[in-house]
């Protein structure tokens, strides 16, 4: 009975710590590729626009719009905060099918990750291996959604003034 219950408490806090570790880790990444991308939004909608999806006049809000999103996203996820890691999921579903659109176009651009220096995007193998990717960092995404609800861990709640009635 004792080892049991020893042992629970132990796998408990490893997997908080693992949960942080990844936690941390996805945030970083989002939180790189945001910064690069609103460094240079001129660049980024050279990159955008090779895929021939969005209206002219809607690429520079995109430029700037997503990867603000990636830090706003990045910067909850690091303190917990509730919607961050949805935010993050639906913005990987984004990348993940603007992906696919362009591997199965068969389109030779930059994936446009990490922003117009991405070393891998110089070449349409780097969109593959972009997808690659986030495919992995997917499983990062949901592995947090099983840790939250194995270990019961709850996001930080936050409400703005007078809306949490």
């Amino acid at each position: 009975m004792m080892k049991t219950w020893t042992w629970h408490i132990l796998h408990r806090v490893e997997g908080i710590w693992l949960y942080r570790g990844v936690r941390w880790g996805l945030s970083l990444v989002f939180l790189y590729a945001g910064l690069v991308k609103l460094a240079d939004p001129a660049s980024f909608v050279v990159i955008i626009e090779a895929y021939g999806l969005v209206p002219e006049g809607l690429l520079m809000p995109i430029a700037v719009v997503l990867p603000t999103l990636e830090v706003l996203a990045a910067i909850g996820l690091m303190v917990d905060l509730r919607g961050s890691l949805t935010l993050m999921a639906v913005l990987m579903a984004i990348f993940i099918a603007v992906l696919g659109y362009g591997l199965w176009m068969g389109l030779d651009v930059d994936c446009g990750c990490f922003g117009p220096e991405d070393p891998e995007g110089r070449a349409f193998a780097g969109m593959r291996a972009a997808l690659y990717r986030d495919f992995v960092l997917t499983g990062g995404i949901l592995l947090l959604y099983v840790w939250r609800h194995r270990f019961r861990i709850a996001p930080v709640k936050v409400y703005l003034s007078g809306f949490n009635k």
